[in-house]
C-alpha cells in the first residue's frame, strides 16, 4: 500500500470520516432549543412565501428556452446578467438573528433568578475560560514564533534566514506528504500564501478530481434549467456586499457562479443531516433554514426540496466564500472549498443549536470572556445599557469576512482549520475590544461604540491574539 500511495489516502479517508462524526449525544437535554430553532424555521420559511405572494412569482419554476441560453451565453459574467432586483430584500440578517437568539429565554426553564435576562448568561452550557483556552491554543499562548507577527523575524532553524522562509520549506515537505492530521498542525502556526491552496484542500479532502468536476457542471446544468427564487436572493446579496467592498468587488462573477450552484446542491443538506449538524433542533436546525417542498412549475413530477441545499441565505452570506476568491481561480476548486468550510464549520455560525461551536456557545464564551478579562468594560456596557453581544456578533456570524483585511483573515482561518475549533473568534473579538477599550469608555451609545469598532482594517490578528492568550 505504500509503494503504490495508498497508506496515505487511506489514513486521510479515515481521517475525514472521524471529523464527520457527531460527537455529541443526539438527545440533546435542551429540548427548548429545538423548540426555538423550529420557530425560526418556520419564520423564515413563512417570509420567503410572502415575499412570493407579493411579487407574484413562485419559488422554482422552468427557465424557458430563451432564458437558459442567455443565462448559459453570460455565465462568465454574470454581472452582465440582467434582472430586476429592486423589490427584492434579504430574508433576514444577522441583526434580527441575534433578536431571535436574545429572546431565547422565553423557551429556556433553567433561568437563575439573580441572572440578568439580556444576555446568554441564562444557558446552561458550559463554554472554556481563559486559562482552558490557552491549553487549546498552547503555541500561541507560549509565544512561539507565529506566520501573521513579523514575517522577517529570523529563523532558529539552520539554513533558513527567516520565519517565513523556514515555515515555507517546511509547509512544502508537509504537503508533499499529503497526511491531512500532519498539515492540520502545521496549519496552528500558520500558512505562507503560496502553499495555502494546496493546504486548505489537502486538510479538508477537498481535492478537485474529474468526479467532482462532473458533479459541478451537473449543478450548473441545474442553475440553467431551473429558476429558484433564491437566485434573486444571491444576486442581491452579492451586489449588497462583496460588489460594494474594496477588497471583494473584482470577484463578482465568480461568486454568482459559486453561490447560485451551492443553492442546487443536495449533498450539502444530506451531509449535515448524516453530521447530526450538533443542533438542538437536529437536521432540520442544521440544515440552515430547512428546506421546504415545492413543485417546479412547468415539471410534472413530485415536489422537490427548496432549495435543495436546504440553506437559505441571508444578508452577508457570500461573505463565507469570498476570501477563497484570493486562493483559488478555478470556480470548481472555490466551490469544493468553500461548501467544504461550510459544512464543517459556516452552518454553526447561523443554526440555533447547543453544539459547543455552535453560535448560541460562541455568544456564551464571548460573554463570558469580556465579563471575567475586561470587567471594566463589562460595567460600562452595563451602565450605558448595552448588551455588549450586540457590537461584535456580526463579527461572529460572519467568522469576521467583509470586517478584516484579507491577508489577515486567511491567518486567522488558518487557525480555524489548525485547531479545528470556532472558539478563536469570540476570543479575537474579546482581544479587539480590549485593545479599543480606551475609545470604548469614551462613548455612551451603541451607534457611538459601533463607529469605535467600525474599521478593522489596521488590524493584526496574531500578535492580537497572541496577547490576550499570553496576558496574566
Amino acid at each position: 500500500m505504500k509503494d503504490k500511495g495508498l497508506d496515505t489516502k487511506l489514513r486521510n479517508t479515515i481521517f475525514h470520516w472521524v471529523r464527520t462524526q457527531s460527537k455529541q449525544n443526539r438527545l440533546d437535554p435542551l429540548t427548548s432549543l429545538s423548540k426555538a430553532s423550529a420557530q425560526w424555521e418556520k419564520r423564515i420559511h413563512k417570509s420567503l412565501n410572502s415575499m412570493c405572494s407579493d411579487l407574484e412569482t413562485s419559488l422554482a419554476k422552468i427557465r424557458t428556452q430563451s432564458e437558459q441560453e442567455e443565462l448559459a451565453e453570460k455565465w462568465n459574467e454574470l454581472s452582465t446578467y440582467n434582472l430586476d432586483l429592486s423589490k427584492y430584500r434579504p430574508v433576514y440578517a444577522p441583526k434580527d438573528f441575534l433578536e431571535v437568539l436574545l429572546t431565547m429565554s422565553g423557551y429556556i426553564p433553567f433561568t437563575k433568578e439573580d441572572e440578568p435576562k439580556w444576555e446568554f448568561a441564562h444557558l446552561p452550557l458550559q463554554v472554556k475560560t481563559l486559562d482552558q483556552l490557552r491549553k487549546v491554543y498552547v503555541e500561541w499562548a507560549t509565544g512561539e514564533p507565529l506566520l501573521g507577527v513579523n514575517a522577517s523575524m529570523p529563523s532558529t532553524v539552520p539554513g533558513f534566514a527567516t520565519l517565513e522562509a523556514e515555515r515555507i520549506g517546511l509547509g512544502e515537505r508537509v504537503a508533499a506528504l499529503g497526511y491531512a492530521p500532519v498539515i492540520q498542525e502545521y496549519l496552528k502556526k500558520g500558512s505562507p500564501q503560496c502553499l495555502r491552496a494546496r493546504l486548505w484542500s489537502q486538510v479538508l479532502g477537498a481535492d478537485v478530481k474529474s468526479q467532482q468536476v462532473g458533479y459541478f457542471n451537473q449543478l450548473k446544468k441545474s442553475v440553467l434549467e431551473v429558476d429558484l427564487m433564491i437566485d434573486k436572493l444571491i444576486f442581491k446579496d452579492v451586489q449588497l456586499t462583496a460588489s460594494n467592498d474594496d477588497q471583494y468587488f473584482v470577484f463578482e462573477d465568480l461568486l454568482y457562479q459559486v453561490m447560485l450552484c451551492f443553492s442546487r446542491d443536495g449533498e450539502v443538506a444530506s451531509r449535515l443531516r448524516a453530521g447530526g449538524g450538533g443542533a438542538a433542533g437536529g437536521a432540520a436546525s442544521a440544515r440552515g433554514g430547512g428546506a421546504l417542498a415545492v413543485s417546479v412549475r412547468g415539471r410534472l413530477g413530485d415536489a422537490t426540496a427548496f432549495p435543495p441545499s436546504a440553506v437559505i441565505p441571508f444578508h452577508g452570506f457570500t461573505m463565507y466564500a469570498t476570501p477563497f476568491c484570493y486562493l483559488y481561480d478555478d470556480p470548481i476548486e472555490l466551490y469544493f472549498m468553500f461548501r467544504a468550510f461550510y459544512i464543517r464549520y459556516w452552518h454553526r455560525l447561523h443554526n440555533i443549536s447547543t453544539h459547543p461551536q455552535g453560535i448560541v456557545s460562541l455568544c456564551l464564551l464571548y460573554e463570558r470572556l469580556l465579563e471575567a478579562n475586561e470587567p471594566l468594560l463589562w460595567i460600562h456596557f452595563r451602565n450605558i445599557n448595552i448588551n455588549p453581544i450586540r457590537v461584535v456578533f456580526k463579527w461572529l456570524m460572519r467568522a469576521f469576512s467583509g470586517h478584516l483585511a484579507p491577508d489577515q483573515l486567511l491567518l486567522l482561518w488558518d487557525a480555524i482549520l489548525g485547531y479545528d475549533c470556532l472558539e478563536i473568534l469570540p476570543l479575537l473579538a474579546l482581544a479587539i475590544l480590549s485593545f479599543r477599550k480606551e475609545n470604548i469608555f469614551q462613548v455612551n451609545t451603541l451607534q457611538n461604540v459601533d463607529a469605535v469598532l467600525a474599521d478593522l482594517s489596521t488590524i493584526s490578528v496574531i500578535p492580537l491574539l497572541q496577547l490576550a492568550l499570553m496576558k496574566s
